[in-house]
C-alpha cells in the first residue's frame, strides 16, 4: 500500500469493503443495545416524578420473590388461631366490636417466652395487615381490608407492642454472634426480623397514604401516628433513629443477618411520613420566606419542572454510520436538512440526515438529534464542509403548545452584585467601597442601568438570612441571648443523629456501593442478599433464573429507597438550618459521595432504565389473589410491558439531585467533577428523553464548562445551547467562557476548611452541653466550691491511693513561684 494512500479518510475507503462490513457492524451493535432501544427511536418517558410510585408498586417490593411460600404461612398461622375463638364466621365478617377483641388476644399472645409461639402470633397480625386475602376476590378489596385491619391494628396500640419486640431482637446479642460465624446467611436467619419489619412497614405505609374516603376517626390517627414518629417517644428517640442504628450496625458486620431492604423501606416510608414530601417542602419554604419576610418565590419549581419537554438524545454510532451510508449510496445531492428541536434555537443543521429521513421523522414523535456530543472520528470529514444555504422555515404547528420566553426567572445574589460594582468601581474610578452597594457616584450610566437590572432580580435565600443570623449570635452572645430553636421534626432527627453522623453516611453509602450495578463483589464487602437467598440453592434453570431477577430486582430497590433517604434528609436539614445541610453534605463529599455516583452512572443507562427485573405475576397483591400460572423461562425473559422501569428512572433522578445539592456553589467539588472525568458520563445519561433527568444532568455539565476548556465547549454546541435554554440563568455568570474569577483554583481548601470551622461553631454553640461555660457566673467562695459534689467513676475509690501518691505525693510543690505568681 502507498503512502498516499494511507492518508485517504476513513469515509473515501471503497464502498463495497464498508457494505460487507455493515452487517457485521449491525449484528455488533444489536447485541450491545440489547434489552435497550436505539437512542434516536426512544420516544419521549412518561414519566412524572413523584415521592413514590403507585401503593401497590411500593407494597410489592417489600417482599422478594423467595419470600413467596411464607403468604400461606402467614394465612395458616391466622387461620389456626383465628377458629380457636370465632367458629364459623370470617374475618370480614365479624362486627368491629368482635374484631377488637380478637386483636387484643393476639397482643397478649405476643408478650408469650416461648420463640416459636411469639412468631406464629406474629405471622397472624402480619396476615391481617396483609388484608385477609384468602377472604377476597379482587385486588381493590384486599388493599381495602389491609387499610381497615392497620388503622384497627394500631389503634388497639399494636405498633408499640412491635416496636419493643423489635428492639429485644435488635439487642439478641446470641442472634448476632450466631449469624457472624456462620458461613452463608440465609432468609432463615432474619425471619422474626422481617415479619416484626413487614407488620410496621404495612402500618406506616398504609396510614401515610390518604385517600378522599378516609373516616374523620383515621385521619386524627393519621396525624397522632405522625407526631409520634417524629418525636423521641421511643427509648428517648425517634424511630428513624432506631433504623439508623440497625443500618450502622448491619455495615460494621456485628448483625449480617439484618434484612436490609426492609429496614431501608421503612427508614424511607419513616421520614417521608414525618418531614414530608417534595410538595410539603416547598410549602414549608414558602411559609418560611413568608416569616422572614422575603420576596415570594419567582416560581413554582415543581410546576415548571413538569412541565418541562424532554430533548432529543444525540445519535449513536451506529445510526451515524447507517446515515454516512446512505449519503454515499447517491443521495448527496440533496441538502441535508435537520427537523427543529426545542433546543435548537438557531436551527444548527445535523448533516448525516437527508430530505427523505426528514420528512418519515416529521410524523414521529422527536426522533431528531437534539443534543449533539462529540465529533465522531467518522464523519469529520462531512462536518468541516461548507454550511448550506438556510432552509425556508416551516409552519411551527409541533410548538403551538409551548410558552414562550425561557422557563425560569433568572436570580442574582447580594455576592454577584458586590462583585460586579467592585470591578466597576476599579475599572472607572480606582478604588472600591467594600459591601457598598447603593453608592454609584462616579459610575457611568450603563453601569447605572445594568445594576439596577441586577437588584430586580435580587433573590435573597433563606440560608443567607440563616448564616447572617448565625454570625451575629456568635459575635455578641450575651447581647443576642439564648435562641429559640423550634422543636420540629427535622431538628429531632438532626439531634439524635448528630454524634454518630458519620457512622451513618458512611453505612448508607457502603449499601449504595454494594447495590450498584457496576460494583464488582468482594471478599470484604457487606452482604446485602442476606434476606433474598432461599435456605436451598436453585438446582434448576428456571429457578435459577428466577432467582437471578429476584437478585437484581433486590439491589435494585436497596438503591431507589437509598437514594430517596438521602435526597430526602438534604433538602429538610437545609430549609431547618443551612449548617445541618452543609455538616451532611461534608460527610458525604469526605466519604467519596461524589465519585461513587459518577461511578454508578458509568453504565449504560438506557439498558438500566429500561431493565426488566420483575414477574408481574409473584408481585404482592396479585399473586395472593390469582391463581399462579406456571412460569416458563420465555415468561421470564419477557419481563413486563412497561416502557421503562419507574423505580430505576426514579433513582437515577435522585442521584442526580443529590450530585447537585453536593456541588451547588461549592467550586472545590466542582472540580472533583472534572478531576473524575464526569462529563462524557453526563453526557450519555443525556439519551434517557425524560426532562427532569435532562435538567439535571445539564446544570451538572453546567457548573463545570467553564473548567473543560474552549475545545469542549466549541465541539458541544448543542449541549450549552440546550444548558442555555433549559437551565436558570445567572445574569453575570461567566459559566460559557470561564472568565470567572471563581474559576481560579488556588483557594479550594481553604472555602472547605472555613465552612468546616463555620459548622463546628454551630454545632458548639447549639447543642454542646457545656456551651455557655465561658459566660457562667464563677463562685468564689472556698467553703462553696469545697462543697460541691464531684461526679466520680465508680471504681474511682479502688485506685485512689494510688492517684494520691502519683498526682499529690509524687509531685513537688514550687511555693516560691506560687507566691511570685500570687
Amino acid at each position: 500500500m502507498q503512502a498516499d494512500e494511507m492518508e485517504v479518510p476513513i469515509n473515501n475507503i471503497n464502498n463495497s469493503n464498508r457494505q460487507k462490513s455493515l452487517p457485521k457492524v449491525k449484528e455488533l451493535f444489536k447485541n450491545q443495545r440489547k434489552d435497550s432501544e436505539g437512542s434516536m427511536e426512544l420516544p419521549t418517558l412518561e414519566f412524572e416524578y413523584g415521592d413514590t410510585d403507585s401503593l401497590t408498586a411500593e407494597l410489592s417490593e417489600l417482599y422478594s420473590y423467595t419470600e413467596e411460600p411464607e403468604f400461606g404461612l402467614n394465612r395458616d398461622c391466622f387461620e389456626e388461631d383465628f377458629r380457636k375463638q370465632v367458629k364459623k364466621k370470617k374475618w370480614i365478617e365479624l362486627g368491629l366490636s368482635e374484631q377488637r377483641a380478637y386483636v387484643m388476644r393476639l397482643l397478649d399472645s405476643l408478650e408469650v417466652t416461648n420463640r416459636e409461639k411469639r412468631l406464629k402470633v406474629a405471622r397472624a397480625v402480619l396476615y391481617l395487615a396483609q388484608g385477609v386475602f384468602d377472604e377476597c376476590d379482587t385486588e381493590a378489596d384486599v388493599l381495602h381490608w389491609s387499610r381497615h385491619n392497620v388503622f384497627l391494628l394500631y389503634d388497639m396500640g399494636t405498633f408499640t407492642a412491635l416496636l419493643e419486640l423489635l428492639s429485644m431482637e435488635i439487642d439478641n446479642n446470641q442472634a448476632c454472634s450466631s449469624a457472624v460465624r456462620k458461613p452463608a446467611i440465609s432468609l432463615a436467619d432474619s425471619t422474626e426480623l422481617r415479619v416484626l419489619l413487614s407488620i410496621m412497614y404495612l402500618m406506616v405505609e398504609m396510614i401515610r397514604v390518604e385517600t378522599e374516603d378516609d373516616r374523620s376517626e383515621w385521619r386524627t390517627a393519621r396525624e397522632t401516628f405522625k407526631t409520634d414518629l417524629g418525636s423521641p417517644l421511643y427509648n428517648g428517640e425517634p424511630f428513624a433513629l432506631m433504623l439508623f442504628t440497625m443500618v450502622n450496625k448491619f455495615c460494621s458486620m456485628n448483625a449480617p443477618h439484618f434484612p436490609m431492604k426492609k429496614v431501608l423501606l421503612l427508614l424511607w416510608k419513616t421520614i417521608l411520613f414525618t418531614l414530608g414530601g417534595f410538595e410539603d417542602l416547598q410549602e414549608m419554604k414558602v411559609r418560611g420566606r413568608e416569616r422572614l419576610s422575603l420576596p415570594p418565590l419567582p416560581e413554582d419549581s415543581i410546576k415548571v419542572v413538569r412541565s418541562m419537554r424532554a430533548a432529543s438524545p444525540p445519535a449513536s454510532a451506529m445510526e451515524l454510520i447507517e446515515q454516512q451510508q446512505q449519503q454515499k449510496r447517491g443521495r448527496r445531492s440533496r441538502r441535508p436538512l435537520v427537523k427543529q428541536d426545542s433546543l435548537d434555537t438557531y436551527n444548527e443543521r445535523d448533516p448525516f440526515k437527508n430530505d427523505d429521513a426528514r420528512d418519515e421523522e416529521e410524523d414521529a414523535d422527536d426522533v431528531d438529534s437534539g443534543i449533539e456530543g462529540e465529533v465522531d472520528p467518522l464523519d469529520r470529514d462531512v462536518i468541516i464542509q461548507p454550511p448550506p444555504p438556510l432552509p425556508p422555515l416551516r409552519p411551527p404547528t409541533e410548538r403551538l403548545s409551548f410558552p414562550k420566553g425561557l422557563p425560569w426567572a433568572p436570580k442574582v445574589r447580594e455576592k454577584d452584585i458586590e462583585h460586579f460594582l467592585e470591578t466597576s468601581r476599579n475599572k472607572f474610578i480606582g478604588f472600591t467601597l467594600g459591601n457598598d452597594t447603593e453608592t454609584l457616584v462616579g459610575l457611568p450610566r450603563p453601569i447605572h442601568e445594568s445594576v439596577k437590572t441586577l437588584k430586580q432580580h435580587k433573590y435573597i435565600s433563606l440560608a443567607e438570612v440563616q448564616i447572617k443570623r448565625e454570625e451575629t449570635l456568635q459575635q455578641c452572645p450575651m447581647t443576642m441571648g439564648e435562641e429559640d430553636v423550634e422543636e420540629t421534626p427535622t431538628e429531632t432527627l438532626y439531634v439524635g443523629m448528630l454524634p454518630n453522623l458519620s457512622q451513618y453516611v458512611i453505612a448508607l453509602l457502603k449499601l449504595l456501593l454494594a447495590a450498584a450495578p457496576t460494583s464488582k463483589a468482594k471478599t470484604d464487602s457487606i452482604n446485602i442478599l442476606a434476606d433474598v437467598l432461599p435456605e436451598e440453592m436453585p438446582i434448576t434453570v428456571l429457578q435459577s433464573m428466577k432467582l437471578g431477577i429476584d437478585v437484581n430486582r433486590h439491589k435494585e430497590i436497596i438503591v431507589k429507597h437509598l437514594s430517596a433517604v438521602l435526597l430526602r434528609l438534604l433538602p429538610c436539614f437545609k430549609l431547618n438550618h443551612i449548617y445541618q445541610f452543609e455538616y451532611v453534605s461534608q460527610h458525604l463529599v469526605f466519604a467519596n459521595c461524589i465519585p461513587l455516583i459518577l461511578k454508578f452512572f458509568n453504565q449504560n443507562i438506557m439498558s438500566y432504565i429500561s431493565a426488566k427485573n420483575s414477574i408481574c405475576v409473584l408481585d404482592y397483591p396479585h399473586c395472593v389473589v390469582h391463581e399462579m400460572p406456571e412460569l416458563t423461562a420465555e415468561s421470564l425473559e419477557a419481563g413486563d410491558s412497561n416502557q421503562f422501569c419507574w423505580r430505576n428512572l426514579f433513582s437515577c433522578i435522585n442521584l442526580l439531585r443529590i450530585l447537585n445539592k453536593l456541588t451547588k456553589w461549592k467550586h472545590s467539588r466542582t472540580m472533583m467533577l472534572v478531576v473524575f472525568k464526569s462529563a462524557p458520563i453526563l453526557k450519555r445519561a443525556l439519551k434517557v428523553k425524560q426532562a427532569m433527568m435532562q435538567l439535571y444532568v445539564l446544570k451538572l455539565l453546567k457548573i463545570q464548562t467553564k473548567y473543560l476548556g474552549r475545545q469542549w465547549r466549541k465541539s458541544n454546541m448543542k449541549t450549552m445551547s440546550a444548558i442555555y435554554q433549559k437551565v436558570r440563568h445567572r445574569l453575570n455568570d461567566d459559566w460559557a467562557y470561564g472568565n470567572d474569577i471563581d474559576a481560579r483554583p488556588w483557594d479550594f481548601q481553604a472555602e472547605e476548611c472555613a465552612l468546616r470551622e463555620s459548622i463546628e461553631k454551630f454545632n458548639s454553640r447549639r447543642y454542646d452541653k457545656n456551651q455557655n461555660s465561658d459566660f457562667a457566673p464563677v463562685d468564689n467562695c472556698l467553703q462553696s466550691v469545697l462543697g460541691q459534689r464531684v461526679e466520680l467513676p465508680e471504681d474511682f475509690h479502688f485506685s485512689y491511693e494510688m492517684w494520691l501518691e502519683r498526682e499529690v505525693f509524687s509531685q513537688p510543690i514550687q511555693w516560691e513561684e506560687l507566691l511570685q505568681a500570687q
